[in-house]
């Protein structure tokens, strides 16, 4: 993961239109025990209320055509935290995905349960499977770009991990391989008219002066 100091991350500027700015959520106390959240709607905690905050510290430079996020409070008081509560539109397709009956536990509960399991592959049993987020993600994928400028997305770890998988014509397993954590930003745009990944897993954070 990268770590950008000061609220604030540098690129090129000519390179910034057309991008697809994908933020995961604050962290919340189920992020911090690595409890899969799905659709339990739980707040930010005060570090995570903090780092959305300098999440928008390091966009306020930025234009954007659209800002969307997940009906879900924590990416939505993120979204809100950020400085970008008023332009706001709410997408359905950005909530997480549903875990079903494996909502609340640890990777580990559930190893015990199902070993061998990955929810890229296998889903989630009461809850969502692969190709019904790959059904949400594509269809995201083609409302953005049917936006000119810079768009925001404020979201959640799996699914976003998805949607970079999608947005680079790989399929939906691939998003295994893209680490999330909470408070972070991503950029997806494109290289000589081809989907690509710019920016993954940056993590923006306050520098921490001493007098």
């Amino acid at each position: 993961m990268t770590t950008l100091g000061v609220c604030e991350w540098v690129e090129p500027a000519a390179a910034l239109r057309g991008d697809v700015f994908a933020i995961r959520h604050g962290e919340t106390d189920w992020s911090l025990a690595g409890r899969h959240t799905g659709l339990t709607d739980i707040p930010l905690t005060e570090n995570g209320r903090r780092n959305a905050r300098c999440l928008g510290e390091a966009l306020s430079k930025t234009e954007f055509t659209s800002v969307f996020s997940s009906p879900l409070q924590r990416a939505r008081v993120t979204c809100e935290l950020a400085g970008f509560g008023a332009r706001m539109e709410i997408d359905s397709d950005l909530v997480e995905w549903n875990y079903g009956e494996y909502e609340g536990l640890t990777p580990e509960e559930i190893e015990d349960r199902n070993p061998g399991w990955l929810i890229f592959a296998d889903g989630c049993p009461g809850g969502e499977d692969p190709d019904q987020v790959r059904a949400r993600v594509d269809r995201l994928i083609a409302r953005i770009r049917r936006i000119p400028g810079n768009v925001a997305l404020f979201a959640h770890g799996h699914l976003l991990r998805a949607l970079a998988a999608r947005w680079i014509g790989l399929s939906l397993s691939h998003g295994s391989h893209f680490l999330l954590h909470t408070s972070t930003l991503s950029i997806l745009g494109y290289h000589r008219g081809i989907p690509a990944l710019k920016r993954w897993n940056a993590r923006i954070v306050e520098e921490r002066r001493t007098s």
